[in-house]
C-alpha cells in the first residue's frame, strides 16, 4: 500500500493494484478508505485506482462528488473510472448526471476517459449526454457529440441506447486477467474513439 503512494513506473504500480486485488477485501478496503484522506495527491489517487480494480461496491459511498470533480485531472479521471465501475444499479442515473458536468473538460485523453465512463453506465447516461450536445458552451457540446458518436459509430447496423457496458468499459477493464490486459481494452477505446481520429 504504501509503495503504490510513492512507485512512478505505471506498470508497477498495476501490478501492485493487482496484488491487493488478491488479497482479502476486508484487509484491504479500510487501509484504501484511510488513503482517499491521505494528504498525498499520488496516493489518494492510486487507492481510488485500486478500487475500480478490486470491484467491491462496499466501496461506492467512498467515491464522492468531490473526488469526481477534483481539480487534479488525474485524480478526477481514475474517480470517473472507479465510479463507473462500483455504481449500484439504482445510482447509476444520478452518476450519470455527475459525470455530464465534466463534459469538455481537459485534453483528449481526459476526454476520452470519461466518454468511456459514460458509456459504460449504459442507457441512464444517453439522455443527459444528448442534451449536452445542445450546450452553448462549444466544448461540452462537441464532446458529448464525440461520446455519442462511440455510443453509435457510423457503421453501427442499429443505433441505439446501450443497455450493457461495451469491452471497454470500466467494468469491462475490471474484469480483465491481467494489468496487460486492463491496459489494452483501455487502449482499444481510445484508438477507435473520435479523439483518436482527430489525432491523424
Amino acid at each position: 500500500m504504501r509503495r503504490c503512494g510513492v512507485e512512478p513506473d505505471f506498470f508497477v504500480r498495476e501490478n501492485l493494484s493487482w496484488a491487493l486485488m488478491r488479497l482479502p477485501a476486508d484487509d484491504v478496503l479500510p487501509r484504501l478508505q484511510r488513503e482517499l484522506t491521505s494528504k498525498n495527491l499520488f496516493a489518494r489517487t492510486q487507492a481510488v485506482h485500486a478500487l475500480s480494480k478490486i470491484g467491491d461496491r462496499r466501496a461506492w459511498p467512498w467515491i464522492t462528488a468531490d473526488l469526481l470533480h477534483d481539480p487534479d485531472d488525474d485524480l478526477a479521471r481514475t474517480a470517473w473510472r472507479a465510479a463507473a465501475a462500483l455504481v449500484p444499479d439504482d445510482e447509476v442515473s444520478a452518476l450519470a448526471g455527475e459525470l455530464v458536468k465534466e463534459l469538455g473538460r481537459g485534453d483528449d485523453g481526459d476526454r476520452m476517459a470519461l466518454s468511456v465512463a459514460l458509456l459504460g453506465l449504459g442507457e441512464p447516461a444517453v439522455t443527459p449526454v444528448q442534451a449536452a450536445m445542445k450546450s452553448p458552451e462549444s466544448a461540452v457540446a462537441e464532446h458529448a457529440r464525440a461520446t455519442e458518436l462511440m455510443r453509435t459509430p457510423p457503421t453501427s447496423p442499429s443505433p441505439g441506447p446501450s443497455r450493457r457496458p461495451n469491452a471497454s468499459s470500466p467494468r469491462a477493464a475490471r474484469r480483465a486477467d491481467s494489468p496487460l490486459e486492463a491496459h489494452t481494452l483501455t487502449q482499444r477505446a481510445y484508438n477507435d474513439s473520435p479523439f483518436r481520429a482527430c489525432e491523424v
